[in-house]
């Protein structure tokens, strides 16, 4: 009885052990995107290919989607509600490469690529049985005249966006080759048009936020890096194939393409009979901006969010707002936008500042299993993705599908929004922050930076300055920080890494530790004082590395060959990732696919300078220069590379 007593109070300290090992072992893991948003695929039919071009959930719990291969299908149960599966049933077919939806008195309406198309179901049996054209517009044929749309507007006319077309022998550059490509024309339901805005390269996203018309565009020619922009009637946002037909009698933009290339270089140059690629001048001592143009031409409009390319996206799509009043979580009324090339969603928060929209732009939820391209929450609170990456390349395994994501109710230690200042910022958080860790100056680092503004395709980072934090003020319940910065740049975009922040709570850092402020306007207002700020550095308190020490690990580390883990920073902060991975292909060649090619370090570091597309011909989308990135760095990334070939 004795031995048996022992045995069982050893397997009861036994249980206990494990369920605190258990327990401890949970407190301890680092949370990751998952355990906040769950994502679920949307299981297809055989022979169904999804391409997401349009969705758009239903007031009767049905999601409608519209692929790029032109179906619109109507989904049944799409959550897969009591086990059951999701159904299918084709509601039209034959349309040209659709790319919205839109709802109104009962019908559909999509964008094909020469009409706005409005489709009936008249006998209630989900199946379209009239196809109206609500009106046409001219297309060359050229293959990149996408038409984006449509935009239910407040007052039940719709907006359409379309892309440009390229040039036959200058095959980089966008051009409006029929009236009206590079606009966003406002379409009436008699089937009215009227011109509304130009300056758009390829408008793949759009939405109303606060009833007002965004879009996002791509990086491309004009477009240094992806954004978010507001689109007032009038507005002229920067690419200059539109300005084609600003002299038609409905234009609503006045500059002509003459006075536009009288203040900015067209870069038309030919060599031996033919056009020349521009390219981005390296170390170019008076390049333009986008807002010393503003001041020639007031039609033009800045950015109100840039997302910078190769870290929040590399071909930003769709722009939803969450108005689910918290069913999808805590950032309730704040702006999703989409990326096909990464294959993820950012969160905007927008403010207006001095009659301007600027703000700040967060990662939020990568993974999807192909390029984002549309998006729309159900009554439940479920976001439905629509994705395709046809012609772009994206990250993730399929080039097509449809999945949703779902709040799990947990709420993730996270910057909810940020604000400027007149002299920096003020941080909100989703719960309390661990004050010894906020109020350490250490916990911040940051730069500001501008793209080019100039025909070449995209921009490096330009103009990069170290940003100066003077301090730090916690608030008493350590829901926010006002984080002071000596050097505010207007127009510039302020990235600010919290790497060094921690949670009261958990003890763990914010899953998403940097943010990307879009500063076009700094605000009047009361400054802290130097009294009121936190000026401690935890480097303060260490001790000094001696000289020597510091060559000889210096000279340690220049020797040394990153791994994974070392390298994963330099991959991120210099946007390698956008584009490859280790071991597979997305937009560009694997990692491990370019060791194969035995060059040496240096001329990985002069291709990551000067790509030569020519090497790489099975690629659609061509490598930018990347010019910004530090030589030390790239010699780094290079030698990681090479040590790939093991």
């Amino acid at each position: 009885m004795k031995n048996y007593t022992i045995k069982k109070n050893m397997r009861s300290l036994f249980f206990v052990a494990l369920i605190v090992l258990v327990q401890v072992t949970f407190a301890q893991k680092v949370p990751t995107e998952d355990d906040y948003y769950r994502l679920t695929t949307v299981p297809t039919p055989e022979g169904v290919k999804v391409e997401g071009g349009g969705v758009l959930a239903l007031a009767d719990g049905t999601v409608a989607v519209a692929t790029r291969r032109g179906d619109v299908w109507i989904i049944e149960n799409p959550t897969m509600a009591n086990g059951n599966k999701a159904v299918f049933k084709k509601f039209a077919s034959g349309l040209h490469e659709p790319l919205g939806l839109a709802y109104k008195n009962g019908a559909l309406y999509t964008a094909q690529r020469g009409e706005l198309t409005k489709l009936i179901d008249t006998d209630g049996d989900r199946i379209a049985d009239e196809y109206q054209t609500v009106y046409a517009w001219p297309i060359s044929a050229h293959y990149h005249e996408y038409s984006f749309g449509p935009v239910l507007a407040p007052d039940d006319t719709f907006f359409v966006t379309a892309n440009v077309a390229f040039g036959n022998e200058e095959w980089w550059r966008g051009e409006s080759r029929v009236p009206w490509r590079a606009w966003t024309m406002k379409i009436t339901e008699d089937g009215k048009m009227e011109p509304w805005a130009t300056g758009m390269r390829s408008p793949a996203g759009y939405g109303l936020i606060d009833d007002e018309l965004f879009y996002t565009d791509n990086q491309g020619d004009w477009i240094g890096s992806g954004a978010l922009w507001h689109l007032p009637k009038g507005a002229f946002t920067g690419h200059p194939a539109g300005l084609k037909w600003a002299g038609h009698e409905d234009s609503p933009i006045k500059i002509t393409e003459e006075e536009f290339y009288s203040k900015i270089d067209i870069r038309q140059v030919k060599k031996n009979g033919r056009y020349r690629k521009p390219q981005n001048i390296i170390n170019e001592e008076d390049p333009d901006f986008r807002y010393e143009m503003k001041e020639h031409f007031p039609q033009l409009q800045l950015p109100a969010v840039i997302l910078p390319h190769g870290i929040l996206g590399i071909s930003n799509s769709e722009v939803k707002v969450d108005e689910t009043a918290g069913k999808f979580g805590p950032f309730s009324g704040q702006v999703l936008i989409g990326d096909m090339g990464q294959s993820k969603i950012m969160r905007v928060v927008l403010e207006k500042v001095k009659g301007e929209y600027q703000g700040v732009a967060f990662d939020f939820r990568a993974g999807f299993q192909s390029g984002v391209m549309r998006m729309d929450f159900d009554q439940s609170g479920n976001l439905f993705i629509g994705e395709t990456n046809r012609g772009w390349g994206s990250a993730g395994t399929t080039n097509s599908g449809l999945e949703y994501l779902t709040w799990t109710g947990r709420v993730p230690f996270e910057m909810k929004t940020v604000k400027a200042k007149p002299d920096g910022f003020e941080i909100e958080f989703t719960k309390p922050v661990d004050k010894a860790t906020a109020e350490d100056l250490d916990s911040y680092t940051g730069s500001s930076y501008i793209y080019k503004y100039h025909a070449a395709y995209g921009s490096p980072q330009t103009n990069v300055e170290p940003l100066k934090f003077r301090g730090v003020q916690v608030s008493e319940d350590g829901m926010s920080v006002r984080l002071v910065v000596e050097n505010l740049r207007k127009f510039y975009v302020h990235e600010i890494a919290l790497h060094g922040v921690k949670g009261k709570e958990s003890g763990n850092g914010i899953l998403h530790r940097s943010m990307y402020y879009t500063l076009n306007a700094i605000p009047d207002g009361a400054k802290l004082t130097a009294t009121e700020l936190s000026t401690k550095r935890s480097s303060a308190h260490k001790k000094p590395v001696s000289k020597k020490k510091a060559l000889v690990k210096a000279k340690t580390t220049a020797k040394k060959v990153l791994t994974d883990k070392e390298v994963q920073p330099l991959l991120a902060s210099n946007t390698c990732l956008a584009c490859h991975s280790k071991d597979k292909r997305i937009v560009g060649p694997a990692f491990k696919s370019i060791a194969k090619r035995n060059y040496t370090n240096e001329e990985i570091v002069e291709l990551i300078y000067n790509p030569q597309p020519k090497n790489w011909p099975e690629y659609a989308t061509p490598m930018a220069p990347m010019p910004h990135v530090p030589k030390d760095q790239a010699l780094k990334i290079a030698a990681w590379i090479n040590s790939l070939k093991k």
